[in-house]
């Protein structure tokens, strides 16, 4: 018998599975017998117990799943492929849980990646709700939290009988954190429909979701739907739920969600009123809030699936991730779960790893490459110096008219900026012509101590100094800006370089 979960505002009552489910934060599957916790003599032989009965796939995981991994190519070690109970103990090492029943689990530090202890870690099984947390991680990102969407009936079609729901009205507009809200605590699969429907629809979410598979390296799984309803095909295993929990809580608003034991949800419009109600929805990860230092992740049960938990904790600065499927009990998925944090913790430094959780494999040329410097002031950026045979004779006039063109108002504005000197004279009167060309010449003409012939001088130097445009003076700057545009076809040597005196 499925059973009904309190959260859910409404579930549909049918003869199919029905697919429900809470959050939690990074647990594995349920456990078998545990192994002897004598040490072993090697890592590649470490005490493990016999295969529990009824290790084979659950009804549903389609031949496209296939068995476990080939010991050849396993993800994370060859150790985490087999099938009994993988734990390397040294001296002093607390012995695994003995009432562990469920048919994969697995427990690992988050930090490090090290499987501390497993059990048919990946055998492919349904994974149910649990598959959100894939569909957490690809689709997370894409959208502001604050964004609002009013939802059309067609996006609360095709939801399986039996779904868990959190209560979408259609017609209504929904922010969406209030839908992962729903996903997260009430594991509705109308919001992850709606959801999908924003990122471009269900046939394009599961195949982002296989593909954020493929790039975590979780080859176990194959999706088919993506709320983890109960589908032919569709698998999952103990190790790939952990590195789905494990690269989620990477981002702080899927922390933040899969921590959350209780929100407000908004609800219908009150006809009368006019106004929206709202009710409160609460978290059916039955270990949050009870667990000392549960951070969260995801909890799921069909009746095809049994019951499956993915969950993470935090004590003394350490995060352990832990998942369990399919025990025997419903129920002992979280009794198992914690059972097996609580030995994690117990044998920190004193166990070997057997196997690690892998990092997201990485494709070629997507590292981003370091953000440009702006060039120095008066500097050409390299990029344009390298550019000969890429600009032809017109891009190169437009670039050095644009240029000097800047320099000659930069240099105006300068100008107005102080007051201008009185015109020097020479002895007897005679003004000194308005030539920039003169200045450096006469000035020794002029009296000493005559003020104003310095101050003109220094009044004609080019914008930036000598260093700036090869020693050429402002107004020499206005012809040439004259020049270059009565003949944009100029040559490149004639518009770049001064006309004498250039400087290296």
């Amino acid at each position: 018998m499925q059973q009904r979960s309190p959260h859910v505002s409404r579930r549909a009552r049918a003869g199919r599975p029905a697919a429900a489910g809470a959050v939690a934060v990074l647990v594995l599957a349920a456990g078998a017998p545990a192994a002897s916790s004598a040490p072993s003599p090697s890592p590649s032989a470490s005490p493990s117990s016999a295969p529990a009965a009824g290790a084979a796939p659950a009804a549903g995981a389609g031949a496209g799943a296939g068995a476990a991994q080939d010991a050849a190519a396993v993800v994370g070690g060859e150790r985490l492929g087999r099938p009994a109970v993988q734990v390397a103990p040294r001296t002093g090492a607390p012995e695994l849980p003995a009432t562990l029943t469920g048919r994969s689990w697995l427990i690992a530090d988050a930090a490090t990646g090290e499987v501390l202890a497993a059990r048919n870690a990946h055998l492919p099984l349904p994974p149910a709700s649990t598959l959100k947390m894939l569909f957490a991680d690809t689709v997370l990102p894409k959208f502001d939290r604050t964004l609002e969407h009013r939802v059309a009936p067609a996006e609360l079609a095709a939801l399986g009988a039996g779904s868990s729901l959190v209560g979408i009205k259609e017609n209504l507009p929904y922010r969406v954190e209030d839908l992962w809200r729903g996903v997260f605590l009430a594991s509705g699969n109308d919001a992850v429909h709606v959801l999908s429907h924003m990122n471009g629809g269900l046939a394009r979410t599961v195949a982002q979701m296989q593909e954020r598979a493929t790039a975590l390296q979780a080859r176990d799984t194959r999706v088919v739907s993506p709320e983890g309803y109960d589908q032919d095909g569709q698998v999952s295993s103990a190790y790939d739920l952990t590195l789905f929990a494990r690269a989620g809580l990477r981002n702080p608003d899927f922390r933040g969600y899969c921590a959350t034991r209780t929100a407000r949800f908004p609800g219908a419009v009150d006809k009368t009123t006019g106004q929206r109600s709202a009710f409160d929805i609460a978290n059916t990860d039955r270990l949050l809030g009870k667990y000392p230092g549960l951070i969260g992740v995801k909890n799921g049960y069909t009746t095809n699936a049994g019951a499956t938990f993915t969950g993470a904790a935090e004590r003394d600065g350490r995060t352990l991730l832990v998942t369990v499927m399919h025990p025997e009990q419903q129920a002992k998925v979280y009794d198992e779960a914690a059972a097996l944090l609580d030995w994690g913790f117990a044998a920190a430094g004193k166990v070997e790893p057997v196997g690690r959780l892998v990092e997201e494999e990485t494709a070629p040329g997507e590292s981003a490459a370091p953000a440009t410097e702006a060039p120095a002031t008066g500097v050409l950026p390299h990029a344009i110096q390298q550019a000969d045979h890429a600009l032809g004779p017109a891009g190169w006039t437009a670039l050095a008219f644009g240029t000097a063109l800047a320099l000659w108002a930069a240099g105006r504005l300068r100008t107005r900026r102080r007051p201008h000197p009185a015109t020097p004279v020479l002895p007897g009167g005679i003004p000194i012509p308005p030539r920039p060309d003169y200045a450096p010449h006469i000035a020794h003409s002029v009296p000493t101590g005559t003020a104003p012939a310095a101050s003109a001088r220094r009044s004609a130097t080019a914008v930036g100094g000598a260093t700036a445009v090869g020693g050429t003076t402002r107004r020499r700057l206005t012809r040439r800006a004259r020049s270059l545009a009565r003949s944009t076809r100029a040559r490149l040597a004639a518009t770049t370089t001064p006309r004498r005196g250039r400087r290296s």
